[in-house]
């Protein structure tokens, strides 16, 4: 009499949910990312390690090398996620989605409030470059990096109100892009935030109504 002999069953395997991994690289990248601000922003950028970073950060130095790089690549990494601004919507892709806006003034009004939302966070970033690049090349060619990155955006801004028909009577692309480059500049936030002390909500109808003024 033969036997019908089966195996165990199998039960169905579980999908893999990653869900809580990411989450706890997430948590960890911030953790990096606002240890190496704190310590930069706090000793400047030359006095500060890698080894000192991943101290403060609970890691190893390597893991710093090998996600990011080093000391400039961390500073890149702070500028982008400075660069998003608050919220689940990059302020870039918030920014982009202002061009399609059929009144003039109601736009400019958007960038304006993305400058003050942004500036806070990216300006102090970049001054801390701007300064290190006295005397660090490393830092200097970051910081001209990030800045041409900035030039390329505020060209492409000037170009949207240029094509739209909204820059005012003898303005040119190029008089748009200087403007908006001038009013999103470290510079500007340094000036007026950090040394005569204004308001955020001050800052950001200074420069909405210099930009509508000098582009509408």
């Amino acid at each position: 009499m033969s036997m019908d002999r089966r195996g165990p069953s199998v039960k169905g395997t579980r999908a893999y949910d990653g869900t809580g991994r990411q989450e706890r690289a997430r948590r960890q990248l911030d953790v990096t990312l606002d240890a190496a601000l704190a310590l930069f922003l706090d000793e400047g950028y030359r006095a500060i390690t890698v080894e000192a970073i991943a101290g403060a950060a609970g890691i190893s130095a390597a893991t710093i090398y090998k996600s990011y790089g080093g000391k400039s690549g961390l500073v890149r990494r702070l500028c982008t996620r400075a660069l998003e601004g608050v919220g689940p919507v990059p302020a870039e892709e918030r920014s982009n989605a202002l061009r399609t806006a059929s009144d003039p003034r109601q736009l400019v009004e958007g960038w304006g409030r993305l400058t003050a939302e942004v500036s806070p966070r990216v300006s102090p970033i970049m001054l801390l470059l701007r300064t290190a690049g006295a005397t660090d090349p490393e830092a200097a060619a970051l910081y001209d990096e990030l800045d041409a990155a900035r030039l390329r955006r505020m060209t492409a801004n000037a170009r949207s109100l240029a094509a739209a028909g909204h820059l005012g009577s003898g303005v040119t692309t190029p008089d748009a892009r200087d403007v908006l480059w001038l009013c999103s500049s470290p510079e500007l936030y340094d000036l007026l935030i950090r040394r005569r002390r204004w308001s955020l909500t001050k800052f950001q109808r200074f420069v909405t109504e210099t930009m509508v003024s000098a582009l509408l």
